[in-house]
C-alpha cells in the first residue's frame, strides 16, 4: 500500500508542479498587483477605480457583446449539430471535418480574412455591387465585432452539442412519436432536455473567450468599441499600469467564475428535473 501511495504521489508530481507554476503562481501575481500600488503598498484604489462610469460602460459592453455572440452561436449551432447527428456516418465525418477546418488556421489569419470580406471595398460589397445592391458599411461596427466572435467561436458550440446528440438513443424519438408527439414536441420535450449538457458546455466555451477577447474588437471594430480585453491589453502593453490591469483581470475572472457557477447550477437543477 505504501508503494502504491508513493507511486501515486510520484505520478501526480508533474501535474502538481504544472498547476503551481502556471495556475497558482500567475493568480498570486494578479492578486498581488490588484491590491497594491506602484510602490507595493496595500491599496483598494485599483478596485475602486473600476467603479467609474467609463469602466462600467466597458464591462457592460463586453458582457452584452459576449451574450449576443453566444446566443447567435447557439441558434446556429443547435440545428446544425442536430442535422449532422442525424446524417449517415460518412456524412457526419465530412461535416465535422468541415466544421473544424477553420480551427486549423491561425486565429489572426481568420480575423484578417473577415476584414477582407466585410470592408467597404471588400468581397461582400463587391458582390452586392454586381447585383445592383448599394454597399453596406459593416466594418468598424458593433455588428462586425459580434460577427467576428460568432465566426471564430462557432465550432466550439457545434462540437459539444453534436457529441451529445450523436449519442441520443433513437428509440426515445420513436417512443415519443408512438405516444403521439409531433416532431416539434419531440424536439422540445425530448431532444433539447437530453442535450442540455452539450449546450451548457458550448455556451461556456463560447462565452468565456468572447467576453475576454481583444484582437477581434481591435481589427473589426476599428478601436471604436473598447472591451475588457482591450483595456487590459493596453494597461500591460502601452500604459504599463500593471496594478490597474491586474485589477481588471481579477474582476473579469470573477465575472467568468460567476457565469460558470450560474450555468453549472442551472445544468444541475435541470438535470435533476429530467432524471
Amino acid at each position: 500500500m505504501k508503494t502504491k501511495s508513493f507511486m501515486a504521489r510520484l505520478m501526480a508530481a508533474p501535474h502538481v508542479l504544472w498547476s503551481i507554476l502556471f495556475i497558482l503562481a500567475p493568480l498570486a501575481f494578479v492578486f498581488y498587483y490588484a491590491f497594491t500600488d506602484k510602490n507595493g503598498a496595500f491599496t483598494l484604489s485599483n478596485i475602486k477605480e473600476l467603479g467609474s462610469t467609463s469602466y462600467l460602460d466597458i464591462f457592460t459592453r463586453s458582457l452584452c457583446f459576449a451574450l449576443a455572440a453566444t446566443v447567435i452561436c447557439l441558434i446556429i449551432a443547435f440545428p446544425l449539430a442536430y442535422a449532422i447527428s442525424r446524417a449517415k456516418p460518412r456524412s457526419q465525418k465530412i461535416c465535422i471535418m468541415l466544421t473544424m477546418l477553420p480551427m486549423w488556421m491561425n486565429f489572426l489569419i481568420r480575423t484578417y480574412s473577415i476584414m477582407a470580406i466585410l470592408e467597404d471595398t471588400g468581397f461582400l460589397n463587391t458582390l452586392l455591387a454586381k447585383i445592383g445592391i448599394p454597399p453596406l458599411h459593416i466594418i468598424n461596427t458593433g455588428g462586425a465585432v459580434i460577427f467576428g466572435m460568432v465566426y471564430n467561436y462557432l465550432p466550439y458550440m457545434v462540437l459539444p452539442i453534436y457529441t451529445v446528440l450523436s449519442k441520443l438513443d433513437n428509440r426515445l424519438l420513436e417512443a415519443s412519436a408512438d405516444l403521439g408527439c409531433t416532431p416539434a414536441q419531440t424536439f422540445f420535450k425530448v431532444v433539447m432536455p437530453l442535450s442540455r449538457s452539450g449546450v451548457i458546455s458550448g455556451v461556456t466555451m463560447v462565452f468565456v473567450p468572447s467576453i475576454s477577447t481583444f484582437y477581434i474588437s481591435q481589427k473589426l471594430g476599428g478601436g471604436k468599441f473598447q472591451l475588457i480585453g482591450d483595456v487590459i491589453e493596453r494597461q500591460f502593453q502601452s500604459a504599463y499600469n500593471y496594478n490597474l490591469g491586474a485589477a481588471m483581470s481579477l474582476v473579469l475572472m470573477v465575472l467568468i467564475l460567476l457565469s460558470l457557477a450560474v450555468m453549472n447550477r442551472y445544468s444541475d437543477e435541470e438535470g435533476g428535473m429530467v432524471a
